[in-house]
């Protein structure tokens, strides 16, 4: 009897494990591991469809990168651990929008959404479960809950070495605080990952055999990467909270009579009659007219875009049919309506899409969309995590997914209307690669903002180094080029009467009291608008390849040059698009370290040639933009217009440095629709062969946005 006991226990356990732990792939070098049972609500239940056409067209990958049958999962009392055997030669990137971090390797990650970056743990306006490693994979966690990473940063007693004698060598006395307490003296062979308050993890393990790979994998597993409409990547400012429609009107004109560019006029929170919490009811004092101010503002080349964020006021008209489907918490005593529940999307949705969508207003800027600041006791203007929403959601569970949930609402309402829109926003979390929005921040260092450039195509998300007052000359400049090569240039001047190269302190700005030399630096800004226009046709084609195969627009050079070890650290410098690399000068800055990958890099600026896989001492001047165009590339440049319309057809001039191999594709279609997903676009191949050009249009869509004008070659 006890034999057979031991047998039915035995059994019972195997079961239980077997039942416990399930291994399933579900896309082609995709695999899914369940432990336990996983909440109700988890990420991938609001992601976009697979493109599963884009993934099939990969490299087959039958063997999952790493053994998903060796993972360890234990049920603790605060939740759930996995633990991954990992190679000590590893490096891992991601977690999403990081701010304070590009290598994270022997960190600690805490992924909490949060407003304000926090004693560089994790926390952040985007910050995800999910990382890539050098060896060419990628660990999802499939939870909105609190998830922490230990990466490969506590070593765990190991008894085989115990009594070996090595330990028992006398140590010299350590003097200095960052090797007793720094992460080089915890190495370890594995990542342990936690999930808070649930008895079930979902992972996802994402092959390569590349970085590049990964990502292209996460990206299209999550729907493909969004295309914004191409006035969505040119020029927007943002106005003064308190302007009026006047003074808005008066703005765009400033730009017209100057001729320098500009697509897209933001207003802020004084349009409403309330705003913390909103009333989405526009202000009679300052907008008497909204109907008319819309037209007048689109009929003079501008799309508006309203500021806001979902917290309703009680004045709101939605109020009272919002609350059944609010949370039990108010935010600045307003409601927070939950986005799961289909009632409470219908009612936010159909107010926004009569009331703004159908009459004119081109995009949206979702604010405080990310919670309090952790650090601010007495500033908890946020839900708490123990709030609970109709949807069965807590507030900690909400709390990570409300940008994203937020945004999907009110995108949805354009992509209904067949209208593309590009919106600022300011949390994302996992699988928002198909979104077309950019992320920002109310931080401000420079140093932050380009390495969230860079930590962006770990992430799926787009992100804004946006602009607004600057100390000096130098720092303007330099803050300009770095938007210019950003995903979204923008100039956020909402608390400025006056642009910001006008004059950046900021009381002489709202005083009228313009710089001396405001002549000149106003010329230094209107080029490098100009360059941006410039680069729409480039930059959107990288745009369409990011939804087609997934290739993110703006990345790590990390992603592009693996194998390089000096690339491992770069934190300051990124791809945008196939053939640009990016590095910008930070503050006022006149000269910096480049670090250029193998192969030949021509001055953007220059076309003086540097040879690759060595590092430079770069000195530029307010003049030069730091880019440096990749050898054998064809960049195809449009001349500049002052804003783009459904029928803008860009003049192009192609650059061709050293001898292209393979031609050049730019992304044709009407890029203020959604046509191009029922296969109305073309493809523009451009090549170089000889002394000659070649341009060879394909597809079903009637109209040619681009106009080839000119051939030139600049450099073998």
């Amino acid at each position: 009897m006890k034999k057979e006991s031991l047998l039915i226990a035995i059994l019972i356990i195997t079961f239980q494990f077997t039942q416990a732990q399930t291994i399933e792939k579900v896309a082609n070098g995709i695999w899914k591991i369940t432990y336990g049972t996983p909440e109700h609500h988890l990420p991938t239940e609001f992601k976009n469809p697979t493109a599963f056409s884009g993934l099939n067209k990969m490299p087959a990958i039958h063997v999952a990168p790493v053994d998903v049958k060796t993972i360890h999962f234990k049920q603790m009392s605060k939740g759930v651990l996995a633990e991954m055997k990992v190679d000590t030669s590893e490096r891992f990137y991601g977690f999403g929008l990081q701010t304070n971090t590009f290598d994270q390797t022997g960190m600690r990650r805490e992924i909490r959404t949060n407003s304000w970056t926090v004693g560089n743990i994790g926390f952040g306006h985007a910050p995800m479960p999910f990382y890539i490693s050098t060896k060419g994979y990628g660990v999802l966690v499939n939870s909105s809950r609190y998830v922490t990473f230990y990466v490969a940063s506590k070593g765990k007693l190991d008894e085989r070495v115990r009594n070996k004698k090595e330990n028992q060598k006398e140590q010299k006395v350590v003097l200095n605080t960052v090797q007793l307490y720094g992460k080089a003296v915890t190495p370890s062979n594995e990542v342990s990952i936690q999930v808070e308050g649930t008895k079930g993890i979902e992972i996802y393990v994402f092959a390569g055999p590349e970085m590049l790979q990964v990502m292209q994998r996460y990206n299209l597993f999550s729907g493909g990467g969004g295309i914004p409409p191409m006035w969505g990547l040119g020029f927007k400012y943002r106005g003064k909270a308190t302007f009026t429609d006047k003074q808005i009107q008066e703005t765009g004109q400033y730009f017209r009579n100057h001729h320098i560019p500009c697509d897209m006029i933001g207003l802020e929170p004084g349009w409403q009659t309330a705003s913390y919490s909103c009333s989405f009811a526009w202000n009679p004092k300052n907008f008497p007219n909204p109907s008319s101010f819309i037209d007048s503002m689109n009929k003079n080349g501008f799309k508006l875009n309203l500021w806001e964020h979902a917290y309703t006021h009680p004045t709101s008209p939605i109020f009272q049919k919002i609350a059944p489907y609010s949370a039990n918490y108010t935010v600045w005593g307003g409601a927070v309506p939950d986005f799961i529940s289909a009632g409470g999307r219908k009612v936010f949705g159909d107010y926004h899409e009569n009331n703004f969508v159908k009459k004119g207003i081109a995009a949206f800027k979702l604010d405080e969309c990310d919670a309090a600041d952790y650090t601010k006791a007495d500033r908890e203007w946020s839900f708490p995590d123990i709030a609970t929403f109709p949807s069965g959601l807590d507030g900690e569970q909400m709390r990570q997914l409300y940008g994203l949930l937020y945004q999907k609402t009110m995108l949805n309402l354009y992509h209904k209307n067949n209208i593309r829109t590009m919106f600022d926003v300011r949390a994302s979390h996992l699988f928002a690669a198909p979104y077309t929005s950019a992320l920002y921040s109310d931080m401000y260092s420079h140093a932050d903002f380009v390495r969230m450039i860079v930590n962006s195509g770990f992430s799926g998300v787009n992100w804004s180094p946006e602009l607004r007052e600057t100390s000096n000359d130098a720092e303007l400049v330099r803050r300009l080029q770095t938007i210019t090569m950003s995903a979204h240039m923008v100039a956020n001047c909402w608390y400025l009467s006056q642009p910001p190269w006008l004059q950046y302190n900021i009381d002489k700005n709202n005083n009228n009291e313009l710089l001396p030399n405001y002549k000149v630096l106003e010329q230094k800004a209107k080029k490098l608008i100009e360059l941006r226009m410039s680069l729409l046709p480039y930059l959107y084609s990288a745009f369409a390849k990011y939804h087609f195969d997934g290739t993110p627009p703006f990345r790590a050079l990390i992603i592009d040059y693996p194998t390089d070890k000096n690339t491992w650290k770069i934190d300051d410098e990124y791809m945008m698009g196939e053939s640009l690399l990016c590095a910008p000068f930070l503050d006022s800055s006149s000269e910096r370290t480049v670090y250029l990958p193998a192969g030949n890099w021509y001055d953007y600026n220059t076309n003086k040639k540097y040879e690759g896989g060595k590092e430079y001492s770069i000195s530029m001047t307010l003049d030069q933009i730091p880019m440096f165009v990749k050898d054998n590339t064809l960049l195809p440049l449009a001349q500049p217009v002052e804003y783009v319309t459904p029928s803008t057809v860009f003049n192009i001039s192609c650059k061709v440095y050293g001898n292209p191999a393979t031609a050049v594709k730019l992304f044709e279609d009407n890029s203020s629709n959604f046509n191009f997903e029922k296969g109305q676009y073309n493809w523009l191949s451009l090549s170089w062969k000889g002394n000659n050009g070649n341009a060879l249009r394909t597809g079903n869509f009637k109209q040619q946005v681009y106009k080839i004008i000119d051939w030139k070659k600049i450099a073998q």
